[in-house]
């Protein structure tokens, strides 16, 4: 069974009931907060392995405490909004959230997101392969992206994009590959391919200079140029 700790950082305090019931039947531990300064808090002192963060907090909104997290940690963050605009999903994704679900939703798909971004970040952290591409240097083990020199701040998603998209080694790979291998789970939930497009566009804009290494293949998706 898993031991993962996860905080759950949400005002809606039924929901926090739901959730902690069912990660805790499927053997996660959890802690609860129903405010982001509290959470941030609480967050500071477990150091849990797992962050579920909601939008809409009183004290702190999810948005600042996802920008003051990532600043501090790599803990890998999904997001829970009961906004359905695109800007506010792609702005908490910029901030360095790994994943976010839409309200209403699944608890067994947010189960199943959270299990395929902890066996990623796990499989991660035991691979100790250094890839250098130009002036792009990409740690498998270490979790680390450098470029001149200089580490760049990715979310889990965008760096399990990157490391898909180099064990591909030039093969490009089609947006359901992409989507299958980073996100894990059962692709007949729903899942806008979209998605992958605004994930690479948001790599091109950190990689800099080298965001041109990252090349789209019309009508099949995207590889990565690594020489």
């Amino acid at each position: 069974m898993a031991q993962e700790k996860i905080l759950i950082v949400e005002d809606e305090k039924d929901l926090v009931k739901i959730l902690k019931y069912n990660l805790e039947k499927e053997g996660f531990r959890t802690l609860s907060a129903n405010d982001g300064e509290s959470g941030l808090a609480l967050f500071r002192k477990e150091k849990p392995d797992f962050l579920v963060l909601d939008l809409m907090l009183p004290k702190l909104d999810g948005l600042e405490f996802c920008k003051i997290v990532r600043k501090e940690s790599r803990t890998p963050i999904i997001m829970l909004t009961a906004k359905k605009e695109e800007v506010d999903r792609i702005l908490g994704l910029e901030l360095g959230a790994d994943d976010y679900v839409t309200k209403p939703f699944s608890v067994r798909e947010l189960i199943a997101r959270i299990r395929s971004i902890l066996r990623r970040v796990s499989d991660s952290q035991n691979i100790a392969t250094a890839v250098r591409a130009g002036e792009l240097e990409i740690d498998l083990g270490r979790y680390e992206v450098r470029l001149a020199g200089k580490p760049i701040t990715l979310s889990s998603k965008e760096f399990e994009f990157l490391k898909c998209l180099i064990q591909a080694r030039g093969r490009a790979l089609t947006r359901d590959d992409l989507l299958k291998n980073v996100w894990g789970y059962d692709l007949s939930v729903e899942i806008d391919t979209r998605t992958v497009d605004q994930h690479i566009a948001r790599l091109r804009s950190k990689l800099g200079s080298e965001a041109g290494r990252l090349i789209t293949v019309k009508n099949v998706g995207y590889r990565l140029k690594t020489d």
